[in-house]
């Protein structure tokens, strides 16, 4: 990551650079056959990983990328996403990680929006790329991992790291370069690719260091999440700090004994779960339990019940407990509760964390006192630089020199943060974000569909699960659609996490005065009241 010029004073500046390019080549000098990830049973060195990243660094240069290019992700969860993230960083490029349950046309959407010159995927989501050709959009050169050699129109990873040809010079990139663009959907209905920097991802390494305690490189962290989420390229910085393991846990349908398997072979210290896979493992330790070593678990992306806590704490009564609570445009936690406190504080998603200043505001930007509800807005070193693309919805998130959550909460006397309404009209179902009216611009389009407004659902399973309310336009004689025809209208055009899991037909939907939909009165009617 550093260049050799006759500028000092340029010289000086890249010996300097503190991300996670460094940190790898560090690791790989001082420690080059400890171990930097586990997939499947199987090690990358820390000498590999960085030998690795920097032969795709030169493939990816070799195809015209350059800093500041974007190369995006569609895979599941495998080293290769790590190594290409490093190898794209290296040359100052910008990494997109996507989310690979998206239809052809979300993802031609966002191939819009980012302009990638490469994508890469997974050998099973390759078609994918064919699929979003179809919608009119060019994502690039094809580079898939675990594909097979001599397709056309493609290349495989592995071939790509064997090429012969020129290497890519020496790029010194400055901590406030964007690292990343993580697309969340907003409030329009159309996704926002927050654009976050080394600074913020090394802000949040040391986050993760002092939240959960990570003070050693022999800590063994479980990448359970989805790597395309910010929650799980967060949990993966510290360990790339700190010169610890990152266990690559692969995508499939949740597997509680799997899981408790993998913490024991692998002998991990740290996990992060929802909390319904919590009380999952729990169950399953109970029935069958296993030698484990954990030192922290943690949980978050959903609330969590005093019933599934009380058996965190029992099972694992060894380990630090913790809630994180965050968003993708702060990289992502902002919140912690320590376990000690999750009782005590129950509903409560923690104190703001202390490398942070927050404040919770009125409509006219001031201060309200403890108890009060009202916005809160953050600023920090976590915070990202913006919306790619998007210098509106930038200084709209930006107003006042805070950035806006769009969480309305309360704060109690002690600083504890209570979340009373939704961020932005958002359900967190599974673990996932789905923003309602992205899901509303969507089922407005159904030609026997007149008005429609998405809420949330209290689920035993998800936490919380999609319910459309809708309002039929009026046909003599005509009759109401029913769940499973809208749902097959809709699956080619929302990923299979969004669509409505319940479906309510009214004559109108409620509103008030000045026209807006009372979704409070719909949740207390069919949704989950106080959601």
């Amino acid at each position: 990551m550093t260049t050799a010029t006759m500028d000092p004073v340029a010289d000086l500046h890249a010996a300097r650079r503190n991300h996670w390019n460094t940190w790898v080549a560090t690791h790989a000098e001082m420690n080059p056959d400890g171990e930097a990830l586990r997939y499947l049973g199987q090690t990358t060195t820390w000498s590999q990983l960085h030998e690795r990243s920097g032969l795709f660094a030169d493939a990816l240069a070799r195809r015209g990328v350059a800093s500041g290019d974007r190369v995006m992700l569609i895979t599941l969860n495998n080293p290769e996403f790590v190594e290409a993230v490093l190898g794209i960083n290296e040359l100052g490029a910008i990494a997109v990680p996507v989310n690979f349950r998206l239809t052809p046309a979300e993802l031609a959407y966002l191939v819009s929006d980012c302009a990638p010159k490469v994508v890469i995927t997974d050998a099973l989501l390759a078609p994918l790329v064919g699929a979003i050709r179809a919608q009119g959009e060019e994502p690039g050169d094809h580079i898939v991992i675990g594909g097979e050699s001599g397709t056309a129109d493609q290349t495989t990873y592995a071939d790509a790291l064997a090429e012969e040809g020129e290497t890519h010079p020496p790029v010194d990139v400055p901590e406030d370069s964007t690292a990343l663009i993580m697309y969340t959907s907003g409030t329009t209905g159309r996704p926002k690719g927050a654009m976050l920097s080394y600074e913020n991802l090394t802000a949040q390494s040391l986050t993760c260091i002092r939240v959960f305690r990570l003070f050693d490189e022999e800590g063994r962290a479980l990448c359970a999440a989805p790597m395309f989420h910010i929650a799980a390229l967060g949990s993966i910085a510290p360990s790339l700090q700190l010169g610890g393991v990152t266990v690559v846990h692969p995508l499939q349908a949740f597997d509680p004994s799997a899981l408790l398997d993998t913490l024991e072979a692998e002998q991990i210290t740290s996990v992060f779960l929802v909390p319904v896979q919590w009380q999952a493992v729990c169950a399953e330790q109970k029935a069958r339990p296993r030698t484990l070593v954990l030192r922290n678990i943690s949980w978050g992306a959903a609330p969590s019940t005093d019933t599934i806590l009380r058996a965190m704490a029992e099972t694992f009564p060894d380990a630090l407990n913790c809630a994180v609570f965050g968003q993708t445009e702060m990289s992502p936690i902002t919140c912690a509760l320590d376990g000690d406190d999750a009782i005590r504080k129950l509903g409560s998603v923690g104190k703001v964390i202390p490398t942070l200043q927050a404040r919770v505001v009125d409509a006219f930007g001031e201060p309200v006192g403890p108890g009060e509800v009202g916005e809160i807005v953050y600023r920090g070193p976590t915070t990202m630089s913006g919306y790619w693309n998007k210098p509106a919805e930038t200084a709209e998130a930006f107003d006042g020199g805070w950035f806006h959550s769009g969480d309305l909460v309360r704060m109690d006397d002690e600083g504890f943060v209570y979340v009373v309404d939704r961020k932005k009209d958002m359900i967190i179902s599974g673990g996932e974000n789905i923003y309602c009216a992205e899901v509303e611009n969507v089922i407005a389009g159904h030609p026997r569909i007149r008005e429609v407004a998405v809420i949330g659902r209290k689920d035993d399973t998800w936490g919380e699960v999609p319910v459309a309310v809708v309002a039929q336009h009026e046909e003599e004689g005509g009759s109401d659609i029913t769940l499973d025809e809208l749902t097959g209208w809709l699956r080619d055009k929302l990923a299979g996490f969004k669509l409505p899991k319940h479906l309510v037909h009214v004559e109108e939907l409620p509103r008030n005065a000045s026209g807006k939909v009372v979704k409070g009165a719909l949740r207390s009617e069919h949704g989950s009241t106080g959601v």
